[in-house]
């Protein structure tokens, strides 16, 4: 199964790494690839993670990550990344945005 990484992950991994390299540029380069990395195994993982319980029934699943949460949807033939969120922010709202019609 292919893994297809949504504009709004690649965004969030980009900032999570901006917001560590403030610290360590290093670290930011390592943390970003370990947060990719994690993304990619859903191919063969991805139903190893539980449901989000308030979004079941739209399949929507949850990794984590050291402090960030990583969620994702399993397709028929693909997994996608949906959000790369800290684990304090308040996700179910923007969950509940993205899962609104456009």
């Amino acid at each position: 199964m292919i893994v297809v990484i949504s504009a709004a992950a690649m965004a969030e991994i980009v900032s999570i790494a901006e917001t560590i390299a403030a610290d360590s540029p290093r670290r930011a380069i390592t943390f970003a690839a370990e947060l990719r990395a994690q993304c990619l195994s859903l191919a063969d993982l991805h139903a190893a993670f539980p449901l989000v319980s308030r979004y079941e029934s739209l399949g929507i699943r949850r990794r984590v990550h050291g402090n960030y949460l990583i969620f994702y949807k399993v397709e028929p033939d693909r997994v996608v990344i949906l959000h790369i969120l800290h684990g304090a922010r308040d996700y179910l709202d923007i969950l509940e945005a993205g899962s609104k019609p456009m």
